[in-house]
């Protein structure tokens, strides 16, 4: 992103502010102007999440008291439905996260069943992942039972809540205590979706399960690969995303599964770097020649071992190339890879390193280096 670029900011502001007042304002629930200037008096010092919940309280002093009131003047409030004529990348605006915040704090204990009906109407607006969870924690059983009516849904949007919303690991969102036994067969129901939005979010799903569970997710894989309801191309495109954390770990099963044989006969005719020393901040030019008797479908990645902070070493696994190899036919493939001093992210650390050419998740060859 570029530099001084603000998420909260861009997410958050008196303009989007603006919008979600507006809405209530025009159906006659509250006036805009207030709410606004009640919610920008206390916006600037807080971060993105904190943001979300300062709106839903501010929300709760502009919205009736009484739950359900409450809930008929959110639904009179919000925009029209996003389009359903999308198949993909419609998430919709995260300014309608803070209604889902206010369901939790105020329907979650007494009004299940308005609560679930309301999430249902505004996932269709902006995606109720995070606050359904809420939902699955201390009404496990409800929740479930509606989201077997949720996952055959007309609207797509509700059909990949259920999906999303039930995720292992789902990035910021709370912890659900759910088994695989409780949610492949959600999965299973939408695994032939028509839409990417939501096979994407089932890819995701099992993406999360391979890090605790591998065999589970290929066992499931195979067995949607066997009964043949999506087509090939999606359901490929599917376990390629859903393995993805595997292939890069170099699992044999995953590898297999993706018709990359470990144990391919490829040889390495050639691994080479540019220098035996590189400078934080330089590059690594990487050469490769690899070789076959016979035709072999490859997935190419190099791993380094970076030197971490306590002198030890730790494995990082980068993609060169995915490519069919042809019989007698020798690929020469390169690479540069920048040594990038001061990331956010990952700290570089001076010391002796190595790096390893990788082939179906097997390492081939290696040679060592010194960055300085």
């Amino acid at each position: 992103m570029a530099a001084g670029y603000s998420l909260k900011d861009d997410l958050f502001n008196t303009d989007t502010v603006t919008r979600l007042a507006n809405g209530f304002a025009d159906a006659g629930v509250f006036k805009a102007q207030p709410f606004v200037d009640q919610v920008m008096a206390g916006l600037a010092p807080l971060e993105l999440k904190a943001r979300i919940a300062w709106i839903a309280e501010v929300l709760a002093d502009h919205l009736p008291k009484d739950f359900q009131a409450a809930a008929d003047a959110i639904q009179a409030g919000m925009p029209p439905p996003l389009s359903t004529d999308k198949t993909d990348d419609d998430f919709g605006h995260f300014i309608y996260a803070p209604l889902g915040v206010y369901v939790e704090n105020h329907g979650l204990d007494d009004h299940l069943s308005t609560s679930l009906d309301l999430l249902e109407d505004i996932t269709k607006r902006f995606s109720m992942e995070f606050s359904i969870r809420a939902f699955l924690n201390t009404h496990e059983a409800a929740v479930l039972e509606r989201m077997q009516d949720w996952a055959v849904d007309p609207n797509y949007h509700v059909r990949r809540l259920v999906s999303e919303g039930t995720r292992p690991k789902l990035p910021w969102g709370q912890s659900v205590g759910l088994t695989q036994d409780q949610t492949l067969p959600l999965l299973d129901k939408l695994h032939n979706d028509p839409t990417r939005y939501v096979t994407r979010s089932v890819a995701n799903h099992l993406n999360d399960i391979t890090k605790k569970e591998p065999d589970v997710v290929l066992d499931q894989l195979s067995d949607w690969r066997d009964t043949c309801i999506q087509t090939t191309a999606e359901l490929n495109w599917m376990a390629k995303h859903a393995l993805r954390g595997l292939i890069k770990a170099g699992h044999p099963g995953a590898m297999a599964h993706l018709g990359y044989a470990p144990d391919a006969a490829v040889d390495v005719v050639n691994f080479a770097i540019s220098s035996d020393t590189v400078a934080r901040g330089d590059a690594l030019d990487i050469t490769t020649t690899l070789s076959s008797k016979s035709d072999a479908p490859i997935i190419v990645d190099y791993v380094i071992d970076f030197v971490k902070s306590n002198g030890t070493t730790a494995p990082k696994v980068s993609k060169f190339k995915v490519l069919g190899l042809k019989a007698n036919v020798p690929a020469t493939l390169k690479k540069k890879h920048t040594f990038k001093d001061n990331a956010t992210t990952f700290t570089l650390y001076p010391g002796a390193h190595r790096i390893h050419l990788q082939v179906n998740g097997r390492i081939r060859a290696s040679l060592p280096f010194a960055l300085t």
